[in-house]
């Protein structure tokens, strides 16, 4: 996946945020996305290989793996950065319209027009309600995302031994996640920055409206 779009997306917004804006938008960027991309993605490159049972029933550790692991921390990741960086877009995608519509008016009644917003970046207006509701969605994936996860792994934690009982396998079998309490530390430190950008987009929406 080519991450350099949503490089250039987040430093494009960068110039329309307020301070807690700023620092929700280095928080993604640092703590979250390139910690994915350096570190993330390389703990859980062997979690299917590296995923032993204590069987050869076949079909046993598929079926088991698949239990305790219904959807990839990193895919989960990926998806939970491309829907929280999207509102972003929706800012982006308002002032380039509020520019354009500026411009059409322009050259259709000249020098002599002048336009309603004359800086089409300040919020106010509609873009004032856009940057708003990007707030609020930004952070209600970001819940969503923390739910789902403490859903399919319990205090968002990984343990050494798993006992499954599932067909095909003849009996209880105990099975080994590969390096768990590594994969345990990356979960917490992107649970715990997750919900630092949380608190900074519930803030920065008190402050928006706060201010207005």
């Amino acid at each position: 996946m080519n991450w350099s779009v949503f490089e250039g997306l987040l430093s494009g917004v960068n110039k329309y945020s307020t301070a807690f804006g700023r620092i929700w938008l280095s928080l993604v960027f640092i703590f979250r996305l390139l910690v994915y991309v350096v570190a993330a993605e390389r703990v859980w490159s062997d979690d299917h290989k590296d995923f032993d049972c204590n069987t050869r029933q076949p079909g046993c550790t598929n079926v088991c793996f698949d239990h305790f692991f219904p959807v990839s921390h990193i895919r989960l990741w990926a998806l939970q950065l491309i829907l929280v960086t999207c509102p972003s877009l929706l800012v982006i995608m308002h002032v380039a319209y509020r520019e354009a519509k500026a411009q059409q008016h322009r050259a259709a009644r000249g020098e002599s027009y002048r336009s309603r917003f004359p800086y089409p970046g300040k919020k106010r207006g509609g873009l004032w309600w856009t940057y708003l509701f990007s707030l609020v969605v930004k952070a209600g994936v970001d819940v969503v995302f923390l739910y789902i996860f403490y859903r399919f792994y319990r205090n968002y934690t990984l343990p050494r031994l798993v006992k499954c009982q599932l067909p095909p396998c003849p009996n209880i079998v105990d099975c080994f996640i590969s390096r768990p309490t590594e994969k345990t530390i990356f979960t917490v430190f992107m649970v715990v920055t997750t919900c630092i950008c949380i608190v900074l987009s519930l803030v920065e929406a008190a402050y928006l409206i706060g201010k207005r």
